[in-house]
């Protein structure tokens, strides 16, 4: 303060706080849980995975990083709320998700096919099949069907088994039919889906350590998925646990407000994917 005195600003589970002359104010309620995950052998990074979830909340939406990304990515989105519902603040998102009835999130410049399955995946954590999205994904899902499977352009390729194992997530968490059959052919993709169709999986060569380390949640999710050792090398032993680099679609110089070197090497952290890989990979330990 100008007149030397001293403020302090705070957040609990019920709300943000300004401490001055004695006095608390409430600047925002907003109930949330902040678990201790006590008993893990990793509760402080938990703890800090969680908050990295929480921060990058923007009115609800959840953003890959407030700083750089505009706008929520349904893929980031769904990760996210998988973290949300094991620490209770699925409620979070709620609003947000409701209120989606576009199943593309165009963020790549393109439709891209897995926000099909994501889209019905975020819907059925709230409410059903009646749902306006719901319709609407499942209308466009014809345009990208090819015999019993789905293919189109994700992050810049095809990858038909991803897309096809969140189609098939999403329409069983609906309990609509599901007619669709994972191809068996080699997609770099596939091992990104750790969630279920586990078996259904053509090995190939893994990511190599450059994509590990500029898009740390391939190398986590890979991980994941085949029971490897977790990769700690990616995660930052302080704050910000989390980070992506080099993304064709971020805008990295507003991470210039956090560290100009942030922006010069073209660095967004912390980021929700990589946090929500970690997380959850952590989680099942």
């Amino acid at each position: 303060m100008r007149d030397g005195g001293v403020v302090l600003l705070s957040e609990d589970e019920e709300a943000a706080w300004l401490d001055e002359a004695g006095e608390r104010h409430c600047l925002s309620a907003s109930p949330v849980q902040l678990p201790r995950f006590e008993g893990h052998p990793h509760a402080a990074l938990l703890r800090g995975l969680h908050q990295e979830l929480l921060v990058n909340l923007v009115g609800g939406k959840p953003t890959p990083n407030l700083l750089v990304y505009g706008k929520p990515w349904l893929r980031d989105g769904a990760m996210v709320a998988m973290c949300l519902q094991r620490t209770g603040n699925l409620g979070l998102v709620e609003d947000w998700v409701l209120s989606l009835r576009d199943p593309f999130d165009r963020n790549n410049g393109c439709e891209e096919p897995d926000n099909l399955g994501q889209a019905l995946y975020l819907v059925s954590l709230f409410t059903d099949h009646t749902h306006a999205l719901v319709e609407a994904a499942l209308k466009r899902v014809e345009d990208f069907r090819r015999g019993r499977c789905i293919i189109g352009p994700t992050d810049g390729a095809e990858h038909p088994v991803y897309q096809t194992k969140w189609l098939k997530l999403g329409l069983r968490a609906l309990g609509l039919d599901d007619p669709y059959a994972i191809a068996p052919v080699h997609d770099s993709y596939s091992a990104l889906f750790w969630t279920d169709f586990r078996d259904e999986h053509v090995e190939g060569p893994p990511f190599g350590a450059e994509a590990g380390e500029l898009y740390p949640y391939l190398a986590w999710a890979e991980a994941h998925f085949h029971d490897w050792p977790a990769p700690m090398h990616l995660c930052n032993a302080t704050y910000p646990h989390t980070w992506e680099a080099h993304a064709s679609q971020a805008d990295y110089t507003r991470m210039g407000i956090v560290s100009e070197e942030f922006a010069t090497r073209r660095i967004a952290a912390p980021h929700t994917w990589h946090a929500a890989e970690v997380f959850l990979c952590l989680w099942r330990n």
